[in-house]
């Protein structure tokens, strides 16, 4: 082992580099496709709301300026759309960044975390780091959440239960029975985190936001949500939590850095905020491409699992990097999944018409 390996924390050295994902130049400059589909990321394939191209024209003040530390205009706004409160309200450079903050504000060495399997990445690794341990309650074969293990590991008491719902990457979810049953069984000693950076595309039939199971219960709880997914501004890294108890937000806010938000940031989720015709056409964009694609997958014979995501997870019955190798010629970014035991998925987000045309065509030609 190196001297340099030798100076960082041993909690480090057992984290795994981030599959952030190829770029469209990183595509273009290996296999110089014609064309390239990026449905790797869960982007917004519409993009942002159309008003934000007049806000961008008069943001040069944003620029030179610090922005507003606690975010006072973007934190009313979103409190009065959640039915929350001010001070229940914490903004990050992404969702992802809360889960550093709340990592760190909250966990200690030999501290245990509860949370979903496959997860989202950073849901462990920043527990990792913190010399907590993570439990890791797996999906059935179908590929739903057990809800049933996942109540028996937080009546272990862990310090935090961490999942996100829908799942990420899978796309399954928790009803909202059985999510009333999951929150009735934990304790007062275990902080609740819903990562709901998902919840625009999936709300409706059998899916509710936590919100309303959480706000009546007097233990201690977060929701996390972000502008990178539905609301198309994954470039300006801009998210949020609602706290349940303000002042678990105020400590929180000791632990953030002081300028985590980004003025242009705010301003763009402030104008995306109050554009829900531009949501709504997202999210109905993506449902419908969601059960073509879907339709489409099946018909292959692949295993899919059920999402309310922008996204699908599937086997593609080989090793998932080197089939996603085979659509990268064609020009298609998808996401190998590199978590134990699902060597053989692959995540795909939903595009446009076009892009998931591209991919389904890639797709064909590759089995």
């Amino acid at each position: 082992m190196s001297k340099t390996s030798d100076m960082v924390r041993a909690e480090v050295m057992r984290l795994s580099p981030y599959n952030s994902g190829l770029t469209i130049g990183e595509v273009m400059q290996r296999y110089a496709p014609a064309r390239i589909a990026k449905l790797g990321s869960n982007e917004n394939p519409i993009g942002p709301s159309p008003t934000l191209a007049t806000m961008m024209q008069s943001s040069a003040e944003m620029f030179r300026l610090y922005p507003d530390p606690a975010g006072r205009e973007l934190r009313r706004a979103i409190a009065a759309r959640y039915a929350a409160s001010e001070d229940q309200v914490i903004l990050g450079n992404g969702s992802e960044d809360l889960l550093s903050v709340i990592s760190r504000a909250v966990l200690r060495p030999g501290d245990s975390v509860v949370t979903l399997y496959p997860s989202f990445p950073l849901h462990e690794d920043y527990a990792t780091l913190m010399g907590a341990t993570v439990n890791r309650v797996g999906v059935r074969n179908d590929l739903t959440i057990d809800v049933d293990a996942l109540i028996e590991a937080v009546r272990e008491r862990p310090r935090m239960l961490l999942f996100s719902n829908p799942m990420n990457p899978v796309g399954s979810w928790l009803p909202g029975g059985d999510l009333s049953k999951l929150l009735d069984a934990v304790g007062d000693e275990t902080l609740i985190v819903v990562d709901e950076a998902y919840a625009e595309y999936a709300e409706g039939d059998d899916y509710v936001s936590s919100l309303p199971f959480l706000k009546p219960r007097d233990r201690p709880w977060i929701v996390l949500r972000t502008f990178s997914k539905a609301f198309g501004l994954a470039g300006l890294r801009i998210g949020f939590g609602i706290v349940g108890d303000p002042h678990l937000r105020a400590l929180l806010d000791r632990v953030r850095t002081p300028f985590n938000a980004n003025g242009v940031a705010q301003a763009a989720a402030l104008a995306a905020l109050a554009d829900e015709e531009h949501l709504a056409k997202v999210v109905a964009l993506a449902r419908t491409e969601r059960a073509r694609v879907e339709s489409f997958l099946r018909s292959k014979g692949l295993k899919v699992a059920p999402s309310r995501g922008n996204f699908l997870f599937f086997d593609c019955r080989q090793d998932a990097n080197t089939f996603v190798e085979g659509l990268l010629r064609d020009g298609v970014i998808v996401k190998p999944w590199r978590q134990d035991g699902f060597d053989t998925y692959v995540r795909v987000s939903i595009g446009s018409p076009s892009e998931n045309d591209h991919f389904m065509a890639a797709l064909s030609r590759l089995l």
